[in-house]
C-alpha cells in the first residue's frame, strides 16, 4: 500500500479465496466453512462468475425447520418463515445460496465497501472484475488495515498531499504531529479560509483517527489591516 492516494479495495483484499461450485453438496459446504474458519462462501458458475453466496444462516434453515411442531417465535410471521422452509430441503450450493450476490469491484474505495457491508448487513464481500469473475474477498477486518499505518507515514502523507498543496508557502512553517493516528496541526497560515478545507482533507487521509486543527490566521496590525479578520490568538477549527 502506498501513500498519497485513496486506498482501493484491491489494496487490502485477500486474494487467496476459497469458493464453491454451484453443485457443491451440503456437507461439503459445512466442511469448507469449518476448514477455512469463515461464515460465508461465494458460489461460482462455470465461467468463475460470482452468482451467489452461501452463509451459515442459509445452512441453518435445515435445522430451524427440523421440528415442524416445535416452538416458534411468536413474533415470526409466515412470510419470515417462508425462506427457511424453502431452503430446508436444499442439498446443493445453488439451492442454498442467497442471490444475487452483493459484490464490489477492486477499484472501489474502502468507504464504498464499508457502506455496502453496513447496508446489506454482511461481514465480507466478494471482489469481482468487470465481467463479474471472482478476484478476491474483502472483510471488515481488511477495511481496518489502513489504521495500521505508522504515525510517521500518516504525517508525511498529510504534509506532502494536503499542507504543501493548499499552502504554498504558509505564513510560517506548520507543525504536524501524529500520535496513535490523531493528527494535530499548529502554526499560522496566510489564508484562513482554507483551514476548514484542510481539516476535511486531513480527515480523509487513510489511517487518520481524528484531527485537532489548531491553525491560526495571519496577524492583524491595528490601524494598518483594520478589515482583516482574525487575531494572534484566534483558533480556527
Amino acid at each position: 500500500m502506498t501513500s498519497g492516494r485513496r486506498y482501493a479495495v484491491s489494496d487490502v483484499m485477500t486474494r487467496k479465496v476459497v469458493a464453491l461450485g454451484a453443485k457443491a453438496s451440503f456437507k461439503d459446504i459445512v466442511r469448507t466453512l469449518r476448514e477455512w474458519q469463515v461464515t460465508a462462501l461465494p458460489v461460482l458458475d462455470g465461467d468463475q462468475r460470482v452468482v451467489g453466496v452461501v452463509s451459515e444462516a442459509d445452512l441453518l434453515a435445515k435445522e430451524e425447520t427440523r421440528d415442524a411442531d416445535g416452538d416458534r417465535d411468536p413474533g415470526t410471521s409466515a412470510a419470515d418463515r417462508a425462506d427457511p422452509a424453502a431452503k430446508a430441503g436444499a442439498v446443493t450450493a445453488d439451492q442454498l445460496m442467497s442471490t444475487p450476490a452483493i459484490t464490489v469491484t477492486g477499484d472501489a474505495t474502502l468507504a464504498c465497501a464499508a457502506r455496502a457491508m453496513a447496508h446489506h448487513r454482511v461481514k465480507r464481500l466478494p471482489v469481482v472484475d468487470g465481467a463479474g469473475r471472482l478476484t478476491g474477498i474483502v472483510s471488515r477486518s481488511d477495511l481496518l488495515k489502513v489504521f495500521l499505518r505508522s504515525d510517521e507515514e500518516i504525517a508525511e502523507d498529510v504534509r506532502r498531499n494536503v499542507v504543501e498543496r493548499l499552502f504554498v508557502p504558509p505564513a510560517e512553517p506548520l507543525r504536524i504531529e501524529v500520535h496513535d493516528g490523531v493528527v494535530t496541526l499548529t502554526g499560522r497560515v496566510r489564508d484562513s479560509t482554507l483551514v476548514p478545507v484542510m481539516a476535511r482533507l486531513v480527515r480523509s487521509v487513510e489511517g487518520v483517527v481524528d484531527v485537532d486543527c489548531a491553525l491560526m490566521g495571519p496577524l492583524t496590525r491595528p490601524g494598518i489591516d483594520p478589515d482583516r479578520p482574525g487575531t494572534a490568538e484566534s483558533r480556527l477549527l
